[in-house]
């Protein structure tokens, strides 16, 4: 009554009680009696707010792209924040009595954009589309000293980009190019895999084949190893049969020398038995018969003598009437005969 009321506030509200142009109270929630004719109330958001945006660029190549992302941001300096927008609020309408406070969203928006624009515009349609990330970053740097939000008052908490799309005609195009890409990345691995399968192969018959080489060298090699060493045998062999004919040579030379000195030995020995007899038989020339006779029958054995007397009596058997030969004599000559005959085994 009489224009006293009473306002109550929410603790997301910071509040300010200004009375005759100036402040008497202010803080987070608050609670108070006012008198309406003189006591006006501005109500600043404590919160944070998000607010989503999406605008159209144009690339370096003059391709048209869509960028959708949110913006995230809080009054930090309410005083400085009210003193540039009219945060009044009318508290029999609860609601703000300009529209001020959805102005201060488009103008950390249009900021955002201004600098998305700058950097987009550098960029071709591909690096565009795949530059989230990385204007995310280079925005986030220049907007937390971007001078007219200091001069707002405000703070930027967070800024996320949803997608970078380009136009429906592009779209199609871009996935025309890449799906052929891909396709062609796809023959390419095809024939690199053939290429591949038929370069191992090469590698394989290669290795074969300079295995058989080195088997064949390795034959070569123990053929040739073994020719040396018959060489060397048959070599060995033809100095032996060498030597050996040397040794049968010089042997049989010595055997020709040899049976020369046995001729010449012989010969002298004949010639000497020859001298001897020639000289015997000059010195018997005038011997009578029955002389040399006796001489040769001098130094004979008894049954060498009978042998003799028999041989004569067998000569002049015409001239002997009647010969008698007594038993006892033929016995003492088997006697002595076979007596000798016993020695001579003994004796050998």
């Amino acid at each position: 009554m009489f224009g006293l009321r009473f306002a109550k506030f929410q603790p997301s509200d910071y509040v300010m009680k200004i009375k005759n142009g100036k402040i008497v109270k202010e803080g987070v929630g608050l609670s108070f009696y006012y008198y309406e004719p003189t006591t006006s109330v501005v109500v600043v958001p404590v919160s944070s707010i998000d607010v989503p945006f999406m605008f159209e660029e144009i690339t370096s190549d003059y391709q048209t792209v869509t960028v959708q992302g949110q913006v995230t941001y809080r009054i930090i300096d309410y005083r400085q924040t009210t003193s540039i927008l009219n945060y009044t609020y009318n508290l029999k309408k609860n609601r703000y009595l300009s529209d001020d406070p959805e102005k201060l969203s488009q103008r950390v928006i249009h900021i955002v954009q201004v600098l998305m624009k700058q950097r987009i515009e550098q960029l071709p349609l591909r690096e565009a589309i795949q530059s989230g990330e990385s204007l995310v970053r280079q925005i986030s740097a220049q907007i937390q000293s971007n001078p007219e939000l200091q001069k707002l008052g405000i703070e930027i908490m967070g800024l996320s980009i949803l997608a970078i799309l380009p136009n429906k005609e592009t779209m199609r195009a871009l996935e025309a190019q890449a799906r052929e890409q891909i396709l062609r990345s796809a023959d390419e691995a095809l024939y690199e895999r053939r290429n591949a399968s038929i370069e191992q192969e090469r590698k394989v018959r290669e290795n074969e084949l300079n295995t058989e080489i080195a088997v064949e060298t390795k034959k070569r090699q123990i053929r040739e190893t073994q020719l040396e060493a018959e060489r060397s045998v048959k070599i060995k062999q033809n100095e032996m049969e060498e030597e050996q004919l040397r040794f049968d040579t010089e042997l049989e030379e010595r055997k020709s020398q040899l049976i020369e000195l046995t001729v010449a030995n012989d010969k002298a020995q004949a010639d000497a038995r020859a001298y001897e007899m020639s000289a015997v038989m000059q010195s018997l020339e005038g011997v009578q018969p029955h002389v040399l006779q006796a001489m040769a029958s001098m130094g004979m054995k008894p049954d060498q003598l009978i042998a003799m007397a028999f041989q004569g009596i067998a000569e002049n058997a015409g001239r002997i009437g009647q010969l008698n030969i007594s038993p006892d004599l033929l016995q003492g000559l088997l006697h002595e005969q076979n007596g000798q005959a016993g020695r001579g085994g003994r004796e050998r």
